[in-house]
């Protein structure tokens, strides 16, 4: 191992190797690359990097341990990768079908739970996918990693038991065997090999590296709590007092656990002072009250129509007396001879908080502004405008004192971990106090920096003890036996070869669902690191970003990450959105950056945040992406012919065998939704459209060339060799699969007559029904509802009595009415049956009929380019459609510019087609100019 790092997890106190080299111990290591890293921070090309973080070289330098960890992009990527830049086609071992179960993984585990994030997946979900999609010592790739858990899933894919924990079983050569999730396929069968998976982790945030630094790296976990109890007895001998009360008449002093404080109103009746708690909380009566009397003029009052009350008060860390809404304290819940007890503040209390207030803290705290953001408004409105604003006096003196002590990155990441309960955006909720069922004290909504008018501060000698306690658990149930290399900045540009990672984990940010470098801000704070905004992956009003600024900058991320996929591996994009628009920018920048969509299956977390649980509209389950980068072959076949016909069937057949051949669910079949037709001729288009090719087919062309080139099973596209094996499972099964059609456009529309009237050929009346009964209220805002008539002319054809009735229909008579059984099909009794009933046209009159419509679709695009007025109020999707794809490919891309201006942002942003029809068109257009 001359060249490359020495993985072995645990501390040493002799010598170490790391890149070929001995060092006489760990430090040693960590001073040698720390004077490289030192060294190349001076390089102004280096700092010149994307999403490079801001911070001074001392900073960064501190909170580094280089090569591992480097808080900026990690300039030792290429050697850890052992200079993986040649090309290599998959292997046999590496399987060419998606992970397409769906995932269950609870977050009630010692290492999800060591530290809070906004958001994570559970390392045991990823470990599922990585084990699919890798074998023993395979390079994993993430590059949104947040707290590092996908390296801990990598390298935990090497720990038996914990395999074994998610249901599987390891024979004694390692092999990893997955039981049959129904009775279509029963018994164990291998799924994977048993053995530790490299990882690169990446992330913008300072703050995310630093903790997921700390979930992988080498420390000794097992001394936490101890170091721990020193710090504690140092600070608490100084600071104790802080949490004194008193107990009882003897004066006898208890621990402070808990106080609680409240948000104090003025009347705009009489403008005397309210305490919200002692007017609003009814502990009597069980409940927080809408409605409450002014104790000073009795006037009716809401929370509503109350004024804040304001105080000024002396900032000492900036010299400058500033305005802050009014608290008081208003109970405190202690620690007495092993018993709780609650009081509310006497004398003694106020005389601390009074004392503490008058304290100089001589500790380091950082005195820095909150950055004006999406989610900062709300703490600054209240006049808290730095960061230890956001603390009480008593918390950042004690807060402070112990970061003092904790001279090393695990004491630092336990402190760090406490403050979602440790500020004063920690939540105290009356109902659970007065009820008792639960504990009342909260921590921060997540993904918010909410201030609540009744908040709680805890105790920081509890948060740091219990701190200690969680990340000691949490590392220790890791079994560190290796190393993830981990790099601060964007995952638009990593310094590492092409095609030198075998598999990609991503979990990225979705538009406008958390804040990150707002959120992030009060752990960088103290780091001395910040999140370079400029490169950040979301929308905010207040940063100047929309959704096709987020779309572009994911693009560029995906783009990166395809180049660094070897050819034939996959990529699995972990998605959290309930907007549509979301979806399909990320479907959209998948797609241009080259990976072809596999498959889509649930993730589920079982532990909902808070708006997943209380916001209707929320994603109940996390969606997972399951895409591929096509191999090598199919590339240079598609540089060597161009856009003919031979590469729409070549890209099929490559696309068809990374599809799953059989999906079930609770035993039951179920619909592979990537093998409808319709879907495959959707990436197909996707594909060409990337090369910038015209399409050489149309719709009706590509679906007779599927019928004459592939095997059909239920509705379902299949090569050669895989319907065999669907088959045998459909035998088994107990019926077809179902697709299941929503109808929410002219084109969904279209696709729900086309099945229904392949089943059962209908007459116009038979059909209004059952068509009008699928127009529910999921109809898409601005899209005109299309008269059934006019879907029924356009794209279907009726029966007449003229000729001998259509095999469709004949097939449909026979089967479902008894007299009409044996008869031949010119028969008069089947003709007068099967008259006035709509079919589908075989493909041979279908492209007549393709041609004609699209005819009436260009002449409408054209009353659009034409129409007067800024905006298009209501439009024909279809139509948008066939003209964007027309235009494009005569390389009319300012029409397409033109005509996407005129309809609504959230039109263009939903519809997967129309968005890449337009960004390839601005695409083009910026390369031109």
């Amino acid at each position: 191992m001359n060249d490359q790092l020495k993985l072995d997890g645990v501390k040493s106190s002799g010598p170490v190797e790391c890149f070929g080299m001995i060092f006489p111990s760990e430090d040693s290591r960590r001073q040698h690359f720390l004077g490289l890293l030192a060294e190349k921070l001076k390089d102004p090309t280096f700092r010149n990097q994307e999403g490079f973080p801001k911070g001074d070289d001392d900073a960064i330098l501190a909170i580094s341990d280089p090569p591992y960890y480097t808080a900026c992009p990690n300039p030792w990527l290429e050697e850890f990768l052992e200079g993986g830049s040649e090309r290599h086609l998959p292997d046999e071992d590496h399987k060419k079908e998606p992970f397409a179960a769906d995932v269950s993984e609870g977050k009630n585990d010692p290492i999800y739970n060591a530290h809070s994030y906004h958001t994570k997946v559970p390392h045991k979900a990823i470990m599922r996918y990585v084990l699919h999609y890798t074998q023993p010592g395979d390079m994993v790739f993430d590059g949104f990693c947040g707290t590092g858990m996908t390296g801990i899933a990598a390298r935990l894919c090497g720990d038996r038991k914990t395999v074994e924990s998610l249901g599987y079983r390891v024979s004694a050569d390692g092999t990893i065997l997955a039981k049959s999730e129904d009775a279509i396929h029963p018994g164990w069968k291998p799924f994977s090999r048993l053995g530790e998976r490299k990882a690169i982790l990446n992330d913008l945030s300072p703050a995310a590296t630093f903790i997921a630094k700390n979930y992988n790296s080498s420390d000794d976990g097992a001394a936490l709590e101890s170091h721990s109890r020193e710090i504690l007895n140092d600070v608490e001998s100084r600071c104790g007092w802080m949490y004194e009360t008193t107990h009882g008449k003897a004066g006898t002093k208890g621990r402070i656990n808990y106080t609680v404080w409240s948000d104090v109103f003025s009347c705009r009746e009489c403008t005397g002072e309210i305490v919200f708690w002692d007017e609003a909380v009814d502990p009597d009566g069980g409940q927080v009250k809408e409605t409450f009397p002014c104790p000073h003029c009795s006037a009716d009052l809401t929370k509503r129509n109350l004024d804040r009350a304001w105080i000024g008060r002396l900032d000492p860390a900036t010299g400058e007396v500033i305005q802050q809404v009014k608290q008081t304290p208003v109970l405190i819940n202690y620690s007495f001879g092993g018993k709780r007890y609650e009081k509310k503040p006497d004398d003694f209390d106020l005389d601390v908080i009074r004392r503490i207030d008058s304290l100089e803290i001589t500790d380091w705290f950082p005195n820095v502004s909150l950055p004006k953001g999406d989610k900062t408004i709300e703490p600054i409105r209240l006049g808290l405008t730095r960061v230890h604003h956001l603390y009480t006096k008593r918390s950042l003196a004690v807060f402070s004192a112990l970061y003092a002590k904790a001279n090393s990155p695990l004491l630092q990441l336990a402190l760090l971990g406490g403050y979602t309960v440790g500020l004063r955006t920690a939540r105290f909720l009356p109902l659970r106090w007065i009820q008792k069922d639960t504990g009342p004290m909260k921590p921060h909504t997540a993904g918010t920096m909410y201030i609540p008018s009744i908040s709680g501060e805890q105790n920081w000698f509890n948060i740091f003890k219990s701190r200690c306690t969680a990340s000691a658990r949490g590392i220790l149930s890791a079994k560190r036996t290796t190393q993830a290399l981990i790099s601060t900045g964007s995952a638009s540009s990593i310094q590492a070869p092409d095609s030198s990672v075998d598999y990609i984990f991503l979990d990225p940010p979705f538009g406008s669902n958390l804040m990150y470098s707002e959120l992030n801000f009060l752990w960088e704070a103290w780091l001395g690191v910040y999140t370079h905004t400029r490169a950040e992956a979301i929308e905010s009003k207040s940063q100047g970003k929309d959704l096709s600024f987020y779309r572009k900058i994911m693009t560029d991320c995906f783009r990166e990450a395809y180049r660094l996929l070897k050819p034939g591996r996959w990529v699995t994009v972990e998605f959290s959105n309930t907007q549509a628009s979301v979806w399909n920018a990320i479907q959209t920048s998948l797609q241009e950056a080259g990976f072809v969509v596999a498959n889509v299956s649930a993730l589920d977390k079982k532990q909902g945040s808070f708006n997943s649980v209380n916001n209707k509209t929320s994603v109940k389950q996390d969606l997972v992406i399951s895409a591929y980068k096509p191999n090598g072959g199919l590339e240079e076949r598609f540089i060597n012919t161009g856009g003919s016909e031979e590469n729409v069937w070549g890209f099929v057949r490559s696309h068809l065998s990374y599809l799953p051949t059989t999906k079930s669910r609770q035993e039951k079949m179920e619909f592979i939704t990537e093998r409808d037709p319709r879907i495959i001729f959707d990436r197909m288009v996707a594909w060409f459209v990337r090369h910038n090719t015209p399409v050489p087919l149309s719709t009706q062309e590509f679906q007779a060339g599927l019928t004459q080139r592939f095997a059909e099973r239920d509705g379902m596209v299949f090569l050669p060799e895989q319907v065999g094996e669907y088959d045998r499972s459909r035998a088994k099964s107990e019926g077809a699969p179902q697709l299941e059609l929503f109808v929410s456009d002219e084109r969904s529309a279209i696709d729900w007559l086309t099945d229904f009237l392949r089943k059962r050929p209908s007459t116009y009346q038979d059909l209004q029904p059952e068509f009008f009964g699928q127009l529910g209220a999921g109809w898409r805002k601005h899209e005109v509802r299309p008269e059934l008539s006019r879907l029924l002319e356009d794209n279907f054809l009726i029966y007449s009595e003229a000729g001998d009735v259509p095999s469709q229909i004949h097939s449909y008579l026979s089967t479902n009415f008894k007299d009409l059984r044996s008869l031949e099909k010119e028969d008069p009794r089947l003709k007068a049956k099967a008259k006035d009933r709509w079919f589908v046209p075989d493909p041979s009159k279908a492209r007549d009929l393709e041609q004609k419509r699209e005819r009436s679709l260009l002449k409408e695009f054209e009353d659009y380019k034409s129409a007067p007025g800024r905006r298009l109020k209501e439009f024909r999707l279809e139509v948008l459609r066939a003209g964007f794809k027309t235009a494009w490919a005569a390389k009319d891309y300012s029409t397409i510019i033109g005509i996407a201006q005129k309809i609504p942002e959230e039109a263009l942003q939903e519809d997967e087609k129309l968005l890449l029809w337009y960004d390839q068109a601005l695409t083009r257009m910026e390369a031109n100019a």
